[in-house]
C-alpha cells in the first residue's frame, strides 16, 4: 500500500465510494458541450471582447488579454448575437462599412446598439479565440427570408447577391457557420414577437427548411420553452415539435439558478433539478418522434445555463437612470465561492447527460453573468471560471457513469441528496479524470475510488477549489482569492485510491497510465 498521509482536521470525516469501469459508457463527449455565449448586452461586446483604443487591444479592437483567458477555457462554440437581443435585430445592420451602420434602439435591454461590432468582427474574433460561431437568427420581428439571406451571406462561396456582398465587405472566403439557432425563448412574454407553440413551430419549420436549402451542411436548434418553470413548458415542446420535428436537429434548454434565501444545502442540490429537466425534455422529444414513427432522434442544446441573481436590483437602478444608454454595466453578477460549487455540479450533470446534451453554452462569457470580468486596465477570472476551465480541459473523451455510494441529506426542495456528486471522463490516451463535488458544509469525505478495471493507473493530480468563506469573491485587486490548489494526500492499494475530499469543495482527480517499463 502506498500512503501519502490522509491528514486529520478539525472537521469530521465521512466515507463515500466510487466504482468505475471502461464499460460504464454514457457517450462520447461532444466538444460543443464546452460552449459559451456573447450577446449584444451590457459590456459583453463593447468593453468586453471589443475595446478599440485600449492598450490591451489589437489593431482589430479585440482585447488580447480577454482572448488569452478565453483560450484557457478552450471554448468550443460561442452563441451570438443573442439572446433576447436577436428578436429585434436586423443582421444587415451589422455588416458593411462601420461608418454606414445604423444605431438602433434595442428594446430587449432598453439600450442603444451602435452596430460597430457585427458579423464579420465576431467571426474574426471567434477564430482568434479558437472557437466556432453559433449564430442566432431573428424569428421575432423577422422570419425565413432574412434567415436564408444570412446563411447565403455567411456560407455561400460566391456568385449570388449576398455572397458577393460579403466578399465586397472584405471576407473573400465564407465564414462556414455550421450551427444556427432558430430564434430565442419565443414563448416568453418578454420576447419581441412572442409566439404560440404552433406559430413558432410553423415558423421554425419553414425557416429551417430554406436555410438548409441554401446550405445542407448546417444544423439548427429549435427553441424549447424558455425555462422549466414556464407555464408553457412541456406542452410547448410537444406542439412546437409536432410542426418542425423532421427539419430541426436540436431542442434548446435554458436554466439559471438563484439562492435568494441563502439556503446553501438547497442551492448546491439544484443540479438535481437540472438533471430532471434534461431527462424530461429528452422524453418530450422522443414522444413526438414516436408519434411520427420517425427514426430520427433529436438531441439537446443547453445553450443558456448559469447562476444569475446577484445583479437584479442593481440593473433596475442602472436602467432607471440611463435608459437607451450604450454598453451599460448590466447583469454583472459578482460570483462567490458557493456559485462556483453549483457551476461545478451543473457541469457534472451535463457530462452525465452527454448522450443527449450535445451542445451547451455557459451564459455568458465576458462581464455579463460571466466567468471573465474586465476593466479598462485588466481582466480577471471569477470563481466560476475554474470549474468550467477544469472540465473543458480534462473532460474530453468518453463520459463514464460512476457508481457512487455516499451519505445523503435532505434539503428544502430535494430528498436523498448525495453529499458526493461525480462524473468521469476517459480520454483517448487512456488517462482518466473524475470530477467530484462535496456538498457537505460540515464533513470532509474520505472517497474511495475503485479503479481496478483500469490497468496501471497512477494518480497524476488532485486539484481542489475550496475556501472557508462561501461568500468569498475574486476582484481586480485580489483576483486569486478563490483559486484552485493541488492536494497530495491519498492512499492506494491494488487499484483502489482513497482521497480526502474537503468539505464544500470542487475536486478534479486525474489519473494516467503508469509506464510499467520504468516501474
Amino acid at each position: 500500500m502506498e500512503e501519502h498521509s490522509l491528514s486529520s482536521s478539525n472537521k469530521a470525516t465521512k466515507k463515500a465510494s466510487l466504482v468505475l469501469d471502461k464499460d460504464y459508457v454514457i457517450a462520447a463527449v461532444d466538444e460543443r458541450l464546452y460552449g459559451s455565449f456573447i450577446e449584444h448586452l451590457g459590456r459583453a461586446v463593447y468593453g468586453g471582447i471589443y475595446d478599440p483604443g485600449n492598450p490591451n487591444s489589437d489593431q482589430n479592437g479585440f482585447r488580447r488579454d480577454v482572448i488569452e483567458m478565453v483560450k484557457k477555457l478552450n471554448v468550443s462554440v460561442v452563441r451570438y448575437p443573442g439572446g433576447n437581443f436577436v428578436s429585434g435585430f436586423n443582421w444587415e445592420d451589422s455588416v458593411g462599412p462601420r461608418e454606414q451602420r445604423p444605431k438602433r434602439l434595442d428594446l430587449a435591454w432598453s439600450t442603444t446598439e451602435p452596430n460597430e461590432f457585427g458579423l464579420h468582427e465576431f467571426c474574426d474574433w471567434a477564430k482568434e479565440a479558437g472557437s466556432k460561431a453559433m449564430y442566432a437568427v431573428n424569428l421575432g420581428t423577422r422570419g425565413p427570408d432574412s434567415a436564408r439571406s444570412v446563411v447565403e451571406y455567411a456560407n455561400h462561396r460566391s456568385g449570388s447577391f449576398w455572397s458577393d456582398l460579403r466578399r465586397k465587405n472584405g471576407a473573400e472566403e465564407p465564414f462556414g457557420i455550421k450551427l444556427w439557432c432558430l430564434g430565442n425563448e419565443m414563448d416568453g412574454p418578454w420576447q419581441i414577437g412572442q409566439k404560440t407553440a404552433h406559430e413558432y413551430g410553423r415558423a421554425a419549420n419553414e425557416t429551417a427548411k430554406v436555410m438548409k436549402w441554401v446550405d445542407p451542411s448546417i444544423e439548427v436548434v429549435a427553441c424549447g420553452s424558455s425555462f422549466h418553470g414556464m407555464p408553457t413548458f412541456g406542452s410547448w415542446e410537444l406542439e412546437m415539435l409536432d410542426q418542425c420535428y423532421e427539419n430541426v436537429d436540436y431542442v434548446s434548454l435554458h436554466q439559471y439558478y438563484t439562492n435568494p434565501t441563502n439556503d446553501l444545502p438547497n442551492f448546491l442540490a439544484k443540479n438535481i433539478g437540472m438533471d430532471a429537466f434534461i431527462k424530461t425534455v429528452a422524453s418530450l422529444c422522443d414522444a413526438v418522434g414516436g408519434k411520427k414513427h420517425s427514426k430520427k432522434k433529436l438531441n439537446l442544446s443547453f445553450d443558456e445555463w448559469n447562476v444569475w441573481y446577484h445583479s437584479a436590483e442593481q440593473d433596475k437602478q442602472i436602467l432607471k437612470q440611463n435608459r437607451w444608454g450604450q454598453s451599460l454595466p448590466l447583469l454583472e453578477d459578482v460570483y462567490n465561492f458557493e456559485d462556483a460549487l453549483l457551476v461545478g455540479g451543473m457541469l457534472i450533470t451535463l457530462l452525465r447527460n452527454s448522450d443527449r446534451v450535445k451542445i451547451a453554452c455557459l451564459a455568458q462569457l465576458v462581464n455579463v453573468i460571466a466567468p471573465i470580468m474586465t476593466s479598462k486596465a485588466s481582466c480577471w477570472a471569477q470563481t466560476i471560471y475554474w470549474p468550467f476551465m477544469h472540465v473543458s480541459q480534462y473532460g474530453r473523451g468518453t463520459a463514464l457513469r460512476p457508481v457512487i455510494k455516499s451519505p445523503l441529506y435532505s434539503s428544502t426542495d430535494y430528498d436523498d441528496v448525495p453529499f458526493v456528486d461525480a462524473a468521469a471522463v476517459l480520454a483517448e490516451d487512456d488517462s482518466l479524470c473524475i470530477f467530484a463535488l462535496n456538498r457537505s458544509t460540515e464533513n470532509h469525505i474520505e472517497l474511495s475510488c475503485d479503479l481496478r478495471a483500469f490497468e496501471n493507473l497512477c494518480l497524476e493530480e488532485h486539484i481542489v477549489l475550496q475556501h472557508n468563506d462561501v461568500k468569498a469573491v475574486n476582484s481586480e485587486s485580489e483576483p486569486y482569492t478563490v483559486a484552485p490548489r493541488t492536494y497530495h494526500e491519498y492512499e492506494t492499494d491494488d487499484g483502489k485510491f482513497t482521497l480526502r475530499v474537503p468539505a464544500l469543495s470542487w475536486n478534479v482527480i486525474r489519473f494516467s497510465e503508469q509506464d510499467t517499463e520504468k516501474g
